[in-house]
């Protein structure tokens, strides 16, 4: 089980759960965030990110009141120190196990695979495109909306996993 500080609703910081699919100490050999081919990913950790199910441990946060199923993906602090005041508005709800953001770059290891400095890019480029998207859900909140979100992350997991 891999274990992190991640932050929530107003700030708090939490231990977010999942299926450990890297190796050991994987934060010490490179970046928090994994680009494609990362090799600190291993054999088993491949077939679990793969179909998403590293994520399913998380089921425990959002019994635990730490995340809901539909929410902002939890950051760590690091890149939490990066928001600007806009985006901190993000932090006004629970995190969540799936977003728009999180649909729409469900593939983000891709972007970062040709990165020199992965952390400049997620930073510069990636995070703030993703915001934009959690701060519109942030206006759309509401419970059918979720259940959209809930249905297309299904819709998007099934179709990657197609290809």
């Amino acid at each position: 089980m891999f274990r992190q500080i991640r932050i929530t609703q107003y700030g708090k910081k939490f231990r977010i759960y999942k299926f450990r699919t890297m190796i050991p100490d994987a934060e010490a050999a490179g970046s928090q965030v994994t680009a494609k081919n990362d090799m600190r990913v291993t054999g088993a950790g491949k077939f679990l990110r793969k179909y998403r199910f590293d994520e399913i441990p998380q089921l425990l946060n959002v019994i635990a009141g730490d995340m809901s199923f539909v929410g902002t993906r939890p950051e760590v602090v690091k890149y939490v120190g990066h928001y600007t005041d806009e985006m901190t508005a993000t932090l006004l709800l629970p995190a969540g196990i799936t977003s728009e953001a999180s649909i729409l770059y469900k593939d983000e290891e891709k972007l970062l695979s040709d990165a020199e400095n992965t952390d400049a890019v997620y930073i510069e480029k990636i995070l703030p495109q993703k915001m934009k998207y959690n701060l519109d859900a942030i206006e759309q909140f509401g419970f059918f909306s979720d259940i959209k979100t809930m249905l297309r992350t299904v819709a998007a997991v099934v179709k990657k996993n197609e290809n």
